[in-house]
């Protein structure tokens, strides 16, 4: 019994242990929210949805629905009840969650998955219950506000930088950070929209998918590995992997989302002729029908008139720009402004994406492992977005800035 207490502590365990130590929480877990659900499905059968008044402020996702939520908080009743008779301060809960947080980062490091996993299930549970018992005995301030939200980052963030450290030689190293990207991006532009007076609480992966997705993964994964692969010693936890990389992708499109929502409700109000998406769609319309007919002039020049394909290539590229031009003049922006001094932005907007496009694919090539053309693509779509739209919009053919730069380089009357 003491050899296998020692075992189980320092991790020396046989693959039967693993499955054990991931499974006996998991079978208790299911028990109770299994159980409760079956109670939860009759009791709104016969009285309707029980509805959380502050799940209902907060409000839902896509990944966890309004009946997830409120089933979710009532069959946490007793234990919420329980902690709040003990009389235990919510800041006592807010550091208790802080601290086994930061343990499943220091477990996950050390390769013990289960163990990290149902930490940090349970630093979530307690994170949820520390606001709730505040706001109930009327002991909410600004401070624990602030104290809960800061250890919900050290949190997060160590359980990521434990799956980092797991997995830094191997490529889930990329998710790992991408997935600590996005969890703390998603936050902080909420928060800085609430400081700017914008409210961006929009995306599908919040803290509680992140807390799910990763804790289950996690703290599961170890019983797929003993059953398949039980003579690894440093296993790969695929049940893990896949919840991370979720994370990591749904986080970063959650951050984007409110990041792009919060400079569109802050920028200048403008006046457009058509739909963002349309012009999106027009824009990229113009790109493709601009390179089909650069490709084909450098396709005739060489095959039928025998020009070199340098030639060719300089004269096909500056069709292609006359092309791209004329149809984001005439159709995507409808602009009407001098084309000479269109024509002159045009160039200098097309010439530094060309430089942008050409550095990023260097920098990329500097890592071997990732291959040249997924480089390219993820470079060109970055570049797009980020530099060649926004200029061409409200730079290139913005006809209202073009009239008032010409306004103010008129002299004055005296």
């Amino acid at each position: 019994m003491l050899e296998n207490l020692v075992a189980w502590l320092t991790g020396n365990l046989s693959p039967s242990a693993r499955i054990w130590t991931a499974l006996a929480p998991a079978i208790l877990a299911c028990a109770y929210f299994l159980g409760g659900l079956l109670i939860f499905c009759i009791r709104c059968a016969f009285k309707g949805v029980p509805r959380d008044e502050e799940t209902l402020k907060r409000g839902s996702t896509v990944l966890v629905g309004f009946f997830l939520r409120h089933y979710f908080f009532w069959v946490i009743q007793p234990l919420w009840a329980l902690i709040l008779r003990s009389g235990l301060p919510a800041n006592a809960l807010s550091m208790l969650s802080g601290l086994l947080g930061i343990s499943s980062g220091v477990a996950v490091a050390a390769g013990r998955f289960a163990l990290g996993g149902w930490l940090f299930l349970a630093a979530g549970i307690l994170d949820v219950m520390d606001g709730r018992i505040a706001r109930t005995r009327k002991e909410a301030n600004p401070a624990g506000a602030a104290l809960d939200s800061v250890l919900d980052r050290y949190v997060d963030s160590a359980m990521l930088m434990g799956l980092a450290w797991y997995y830094r030689d191997t490529w889930v190293l990329l998710p790992a950070l991408g997935a600590l990207l996005g969890s703390s991006l998603v936050p902080y532009v909420r928060a800085k929209g609430e400081g700017l007076g914008v409210s961006v609480r929009d995306g599908a992966m919040q803290r509680l998918e992140r807390v799910l997705f990763l804790g289950v993964g996690t703290a599961l994964s170890p019983i797929l590995e003993a059953v398949f692969w039980p003579e690894q010693k440093h296993p790969m936890h695929w049940m893990a992997v896949v919840g991370l990389v979720f994370v990591a992708i749904m986080s970063n499109l959650t951050a984007i989302s409110r990041f792009r929502n919060l400079v569109k409700a802050l920028a200048p109000k403008r006046q457009e002729a058509r739909s963002e998406k349309a012009i999106v769609g027009l824009n990229a319309a113009a790109g493709a029908i601009a390179t089909a007919v650069d490709f084909a002039l450098v396709l005739a020049l060489v095959e039928w008139m025998n020009l070199l394909p340098a030639w060719a290539t300089v004269l096909g590229a500056l069709l292609g720009a006359v092309v791209n031009y004329s149809i984001n003049r005439v159709l995507t922006f409808r602009s009407t402004a001098a084309v000479g001094r269109q024509m002159v932005r045009y160039a200098v907007v097309s010439g530094t994406s060309a430089l942008l496009n050409a550095g990023g694919v260097a920098l990329l090539t500097l890592h071997p492992q990732l291959a040249y053309t997924f480089g390219w693509w993820a470079v060109r779509g970055v570049v797009y977005f980020a530099w060649n739209l926004p200029l061409q919009r409200d730079y290139v053919f913005n006809d209202t800035a073009t009239a008032d730069a010409l306004m103010e380089q008129r002299p004055h009357a005296a």
